[in-house]
This record gives C-alpha cells, sequence and structure tokens, in this order.
C-alpha cells in the first residue's frame, strides 16, 4: 500500500489506536504481524524471503556471541555476508546479467533467446532490509552491538513497516535499542509525527507529482523533439520530483514511527542548499550515504592510505552506490559522476571544508554549481538506457524555442519556489520539519493549510514513489 493511499491512512489509524492499548510485548509481537501484513499487502510470496533472511542473521549473530575464537566468528560474518548480499545480488541483479548476455549473445549470432522465461521479480525493499542486516552482523561481529535476544525484538527491528519499502536505512544502535525497550505514549511527539506526515503528504503529492507532469513530458518526448530548453526543463522538473517525492516519503516514514513512540534520522537536510558535492552526501538519503561511508569507504581504508587511495575509495564506493539503485548502467555512470566529481572535489580543496565561505554571492554561486552538477548526473539516472541518455545529451546542441515552454516554466517554477521557500525556512531555524519551533497554534495553522494544499493542488494522478524500485 503506498503511503498517500486511502488504504494506508486507514492501516496506520487501526494499528496505532490497538497498538498503544497492548503492553509492551504484546506491541512487539502486534507490529511484527503488521508490518508482516503491510508487507505482504506487495506481494505476500516475498513474505518467506524475508523471514528466512530474518532467521539466518538471527541465528549467525547468536553464534558470533556465543564464540570467542577469532577464525569462527570470522567465518560466521563471511557466511552472513554471502548470505545476505548472494540474496540481494541474486533477485536484484540476475536480469541485469541475463540482458547483458542476451545482447553480447545477438552480437555473436545467437538471437530469440526466450529472456521471459528467465526472468524473476525482484521483491520490494530488500536492498533496504538487506543493508539493515549487513550493518547489523558487522557491529555484533566487532562488538560495537549486543545481539538482540528475542527473535521478535530482531524480527521487528528489521521489518518495522514505516521504513521497510523505502527505508531510511536504520542503524542497529539507534533502532534495535528503541524495540528492545518500552515505549510510552507522548503527545507532543506524536503531533510532531502528524505534523511531519503531512508535511510529507504535500512534499509528494503536491511538489512531486506536479513536477513529474513536467518531467514525464519533458523527458518522455511529449514536448517535442530534445533541445536545450526542452532537457533542461526536464531535469530540472525531475530534480525536485525526486526530491519531492523521496524527502516526502522520509517524512511520512519518520512521522508514522513517531506515532508509535520511535525516532527514525533525519534523511534529508535541505541537499540543494548544499555548497559543495561533499556536503551534498551530508545532506542527501543520509541513511544511505553514512552506511556507505562506514561499511564500505572506511573499510576500503577511507582517507587514510594516501591521496590516491582515497580517490579510489571514493570512485569504488559512489560506484557501487549507483550500482545499489538499479540493475542499469545508467545507474553505475551516474555513480561515477558523483565519485570523480568528489575526487576532483578532494584534489581542489586538499582537505579544505569547501563549504566555509563568508561572502553571500559565493555561497549561492557554489549551490548554483553544485545542484548543476547534481543535475547532470540526474539525466542519466532518470534515463532507461544509455541510448535515451545520448539523445537527451544530444538535445542540448539545439536550440529551439516555443512560446508553450514559457507556459511550462511557470508551471514547475510555481511548485519549485514553494519547497525552496520550506527548505530555507527549515535551513535558517535549524529544524527537522516546518515550523516546528513555532507556537503550537502556528503548527495547528501550518498542518491545516498543509491539508488543504495536498487537496487541493494535488496532481490527482497515482504515482508511485520512485525509490520504491530500489
Amino acid at each position: 500500500m503506498l503511503f498517500d493511499s486511502t488504504a494506508y491512512v486507514v492501516f496506520l489509524i487501526l494499528v496505532v489506536l490497538l497498538y498503544w492499548r497492548l503492553a509492551f510485548r504484546q506491541q512487539n509481537l502486534f507490529l511484527l504481524a503488521a508490518s508482516y501484513f503491510f508487507y505482504g499487502w506487495w506481494d505476500w510470496r516475498f513474505l518467506f524471503l524475508m523471514l528466512s533472511s530474518t532467521l539466518v542473521n538471527f541465528t549467525i549473530s547468536q553464534q558470533m556471541e556465543r564464540r570467542t575464537e577469532s577464525a569462527t566468528r570470522r567465518s560466521l560474518l563471511i557466511a552472513a555476508l554471502v548470505m545476505n548480499l548472494g540474496f540481494l545480488g541474486f533477485f536484484k541483479y540476475f536480469n541485469f546479467f541475463l540482458d547483458s548476455f542476451v545482447h553480447i549473445a545477438a552480437i555473436l549470432g545467437a538471437k530469440n533467446i526466450p529472456v521471459s522465461l528467465w526472468e524473476i521479480l525482484l521483491p520490494p525493499a530488500i536492498s533496504f532490509y538487506t543493508f539493515q542486516e549487513v550493518a547489523y552482523v558487522v557491529d555484533v561481529y566487532q562488538r560495537k552491538l549486543r545481539p538482540a535476544k528475542s527473535v521478535v525484538d530482531y524480527g521487528l527491528f528489521v521489518s518495522l513497516f514505516p521504513h521497510l519499502i523505502a527505508g531510511p536505512i536504520q542503524r542497529p544502535s539507534h533502532l534495535l535499542p528503541q524495540v528492545q525497550n518500552a515505549r510510552h505514549w507522548d503527545a507532543d511527539k506524536a503531533f510532531d509525527g502528524l505534523m511531519l506526515i503531512l508535511e510529507g503528504l504535500f512534499r509528494k503529492v503536491v511538489i512531486a507529482d506536479n513536477c513529474a507532469l513536467v518531467a514525464n513530458a519533458a523527458l518522455n518526448g511529449n514536448m517535442g523533439e530534445p533541445s536545450v530548453f526542452v532537457v533542461l526543463i526536464g531535469i530540472y522538473a525531475f530534480a525536485w520530483q525526486i526530491y519531492g517525492d523521496f524527502s516526502g516519503y522520509s517524512c511520512i516514514a519518520r512521522g508514522s514511527a513517531q506515532v508509535l513512540g520511535f525516532h527514525f534520522m533525519v534523511n534529508f537536510r535541505q541537499p540543494y542548499l548544499a555548497q559543495s558535492l561533499q556536503d551534498f552526501w551530508r545532506r542527501w538519503h543520509m541513511s544511505l550515504s553514512t552506511w556507505l561511508r562506514d561499511y564500505l569507504y572506511i573499510p576500503l581504508g577511507g582517507s587514510r592510505l594516501g591521496q590516491t587511495r582515497t580517490y579510489l575509495n571514493l570512485m569504488i564506493t559512489m560506484l557501487l552506490g549507483g550500482l545499489w539503485h538499479g540493475a542499469n548502467w545508467t545507474f553505475v555512470v551516474w555513480g561515477g559522476i558523483h565519485g570523480a566529481a568528489l575526487a576532483i572535489e578532494r584534489f581542489v580543496t586538499r582537505g579544505a571544508d569547501a563549504t566555509t565561505s563568508h561572502s553571500f554571492q559565493s555561497r549561492w554561486l557554489r549551490r548554483i554549481v553544485i545542484f548543476h552538477i547534481v543535475c547532470f548526473a540526474w539525466l542519466f539516472f532518470r534515463s532507461t538506457s544509455f541510448d535515451a541518455a545520448w539523445t537527451l545529451l544530444a538535445g542540448l546542441g539545439h536550440w529551439r524555442w516555443q512560446p508553450a515552454y514559457g507556459q511550462v516554466l511557470v508551471f514547475l517554477a510555481a511548485y519549485v519556489v514553494i519547497l525552496f521557500a520550506i527548505d530555507l525556512h527549515i535551513e535558517k531555524s535549524d529544524a527537522e520539519y516546518l515550523f516546528e519551533k513555532s507556537p503550537v497554534p502556528i503548527r495547528v495553522v501550518c498542518g491545516l493549510i498543509l491539508c488543504a494544499a495536498t487537496t487541493l493542488l494535488g496532481a490527482n494522478q497515482t504515482s508511485g514513489f520512485i525509490y520504491f524500485q530500489f
């Protein structure tokens, strides 16, 4: 069920009403059942995969805690990593390698291979809960975390429905203790959660879905042949669509968790106000970027092994981060652009803080430059194939203007300015959500305005969250 659907609203209300009537252990068992119901709503067949993954990781972590021999513990860790990443690799990338094989076979003369007979379905959320479980077994191995004693607690840590489908990826040390300890009703935190949900719905239904109308029209050919104006309109629209879409999802996820007494990490901090690419990745999809930093970049050596190795580690991390998003070479190129740009930025600044600036003009010039580097990478992220990406790039050489483009720009700007103003306000107030630090009456009025705007200005289209596909 989609977060912006009536089914989810009814589901969440029923869960909250029943949940707060139960004792602590009953709450965990009930939430586990509700989370499996939520996941099974997409496709019940994949419940067995998540359950198997949960039981294997729980068992391995228990054995890892009991053993003292380094070799045995290391073998258990390797087994857990092979199992987790093997599941992820098989389900997420089997079709990718199958398509590559068929393409190469066609070049060599073997045609008409029945691809449809071999293709497999991608289980929802497998990337997110796999990364969460990898973090768990690594932390247990490094003795940063004691393993869960209850399989119900661990199962709930993996499957808690607000973060299950598209994150934020929860750190074991942050979420597991919350699962293991009793939660108590807090009206103020519940109100904060409701405000987060309303802001998330506004970001998704009003901003993202309306920007999607423009992005799809421009990048799918409905605005005519690609030209510099069509491509720029399309990529600008997609940049704000994916930001509104994913930050909206994260707000709803965090808000849903908060009304249940949990706290999720912030996943976005106004990324298009970043003054460097490093700053951008401190603000964008923070749960993934910090995971990649702690469980990939630092184990590779981070910045400890000299400048050349640091650049290589940045490139490897971002290439794998791109591949994590999906089985398509365009995602690898997207990651490669960010990896190369991060390495160049580090070389130019030589480790200095690229965000330090006392000039108003310099700060905004940096922001504009970084935004356009990000947009250039979005072109590959949005494209379904290299051919589609090259077609758009070739369009940048054509300067065909039509009066209708002006109307489209006005429509797009109206929604972009709203979200941009929200980000500026949150950045200035150092808050986690809109008007968080304002008096209650103002927040109530703000909530009512968000409700009305979502109802009146929504794009009136069924549009799944972009990150559900990852």
